[in-house]
C-alpha cells in the first residue's frame, strides 16, 4: 500500500544525500589575495590581459646591468619566495645573471585561473616578461611540476627563448601525442599504489578530485619520506634553510586552485608531446638542456631517455646518483646554470 510518509522520508533522504555529495565534491571558492578576508598582497604584481594578477620576485644583478635574464618556474607546492635555486652570489655577479621568479596561477599571491591549461602557462610567462620589461628574449628554467610550463614555452613561445633547462620535468602519464602509451604505463606502475590512484582521479574524474584529496577513507599522494629518498636528495634537503611557513604561503589562497588544479592540468589534455616539439634553435643560437636523476622515484628516467633519443637536439644529462631534488644542491644547480648559459 502506498505510504506517503515513507515516500516523503525517502525523498528527504535522497535530497540530503545529494546535498552532502555536492558539498563534498565542490571545492570552496579561493580566498584571493587582496580580497576581503583574503591574504594581503605583499609582492609586486603585474596585471595580465585577462585581468588576473601574477606576483613576481626579482633577484640577482639588476636587469639593466644583466648579461643574462632567466625566468625560474617553481614546482608543485612551491612558490617564488622559496629557495628555488641554490647558487652563490659570486657566480651570479661573475656571469651577470638577473633572475625573475613568479607564483604560478593560484599559488602564493598570483590570482587563480579557472581556465588554466598547459598552453596558458606559456602565455602567462610571455606576458610577465613583457610587463616586467626584461626584453624580447630570455632563458627559462623549469623544475619538476614547473616542467610542463617549460615544455609549453618550447612549444608555444619558442621565438622568445634564448635557452631552456628542464630539470626532472613532469610528463602526462595518461597520454601525449606521439608518445608511446606502453612507456607511460610502465612509468606509472613504478609509482606507489596510492599515487597511481590519485593521478587517475585527476585525469579521469577531475570533478571528483577535491573530494579525493580531502577524504580520509583512502590514502592519496604518499608523503615525502626521507627514508625512501636517495642519499643525495636527503643531503640537498638538509642543506636548505628551514621555513615552516613556506608551504602554507604557497597554498594560502586554497589548495584546490594551487595544488589540485596543478595536477589536473598536468594530467589533462596536452595538445602536443615533447617528441613533437621542433628544434627552436636550428642555427645553434641557443640550446635546450634536460636534466634527470637516475634514482628519481617521482619522474622516471626512462621517459627522459626516450625523449632524448627522439629529440637529439636536446642535451640530455642523467645524473647517476641523483634523485628528484638534485637542483637543491649548489654544485648541481650551478652546473645547470653554467651549462645553459654557456650554450
Amino acid at each position: 500500500m502506498f505510504n506517503p510518509i515513507a515516500v516523503a522520508v525517502a525523498v528527504a533522504a535522497v535530497v540530503i544525500l545529494i546535498g552532502w555529495v555536492h558539498r563534498a565534491i565542490k571545492p570552496p571558492p579561493p580566498t584571493a589575495c587582496g580580497s576581503v578576508g583574503g591574504p594581503p598582497v605583499t609582492s609586486p604584481r603585474v596585471k595580465l590581459s585577462d585581468g588576473r594578477h601574477l606576483a613576481y620576485r626579482e633577484f640577482g644583478v639588476p636587469k639593466e646591468e644583466a648579461r643574462y635574464k632567466m625566468i625560474i618556474i617553481h614546482g608543485y607546492g612551491d612558490s617564488k619566495d622559496s629557495k628555488l635555486i641554490n647558487v652563490s652570489q659570486e657566480l651570479v655577479e661573475d656571469l651577470g645573471i638577473y633572475f625573475l621568479s613568479f607564483d604560478r596561477a593560484g599559488y602564493g599571491e598570483s590570482d587563480p585561473n579557472p581556465l588554466r591549461s598547459v598552453k596558458s602557462e606559456a602565455y602567462d610567462i610571455q606576458e610577465l616578461a613583457d610587463k616586467v620589461q626584461i626584453g624580447d628574449k630570455f632563458y627559462v628554467l623549469g623544475m619538476s611540476m614547473g616542467g610542463y610550463s617549460a615544455w609549453s614555452c618550447l612549444n608555444y613561445i619558442s621565438h622568445r627563448l634564448l635557452g631552456v633547462a628542464l630539470v626532472a620535468p613532469v610528463l602526462n602519464y595518461f597520454g601525449m601525442p606521439s608518445f608511446p602509451d606502453n612507456l607511460l604505463k610502465e612509468a606509472l606502475r613504478m609509482l606507489p599504489k596510492s599515487d597511481r590512484w590519485t593521478l587517475r582521479v585527476a585525469h579521469y574524474a577531475p570533478w571528483l578530485f577535491y573530494w579525493w584529496r580531502t577524504q580520509k577513507w583512502f590514502p592519496t599522494l604518499s608523503p615525502v619520506n626521507l627514508e625512501t629518498l636517495p642519499h643525495e636528495d636527503i643531503e640537498a634537503i638538509k642543506s636548505l634553510p628551514e621555513d615552516p611557513n613556506m608551504g602554507q604561503k604557497a597554498t594560502q589562497q586554497g589548495t584546490y586552485e594551487s595544488l589540485h588544479r596543478d595536477l589536473i592540468v598536468a594530467l589533462g589534455k596536452w595538445e602536443f608531446g615533447p617528441t613533437e616539439i621542433k628544434n627552436p634553435f636550428p642555427d645553434n643560437d641557443g640550446a635546450v638542456h634536460l636534466w634527470q636523476g637516475s634514482k628519481d622515484t617521482i619522474i622516471s628516467c626512462m621517459l627522459m631517455r626516450y625523449i632524448a633519443h627522439k629529440q637529439p637536439w636536446i642535451h640530455y644529462h642523467e645524473l647517476p646518483n641523483a634523485g628528484h631534488m638534485f637542483i637543491k644542491s649548489r654544485n648541481e644547480c650551478e652546473s645547470i646554470i653554467r651549462a645553459l648559459l654557456a650554450s
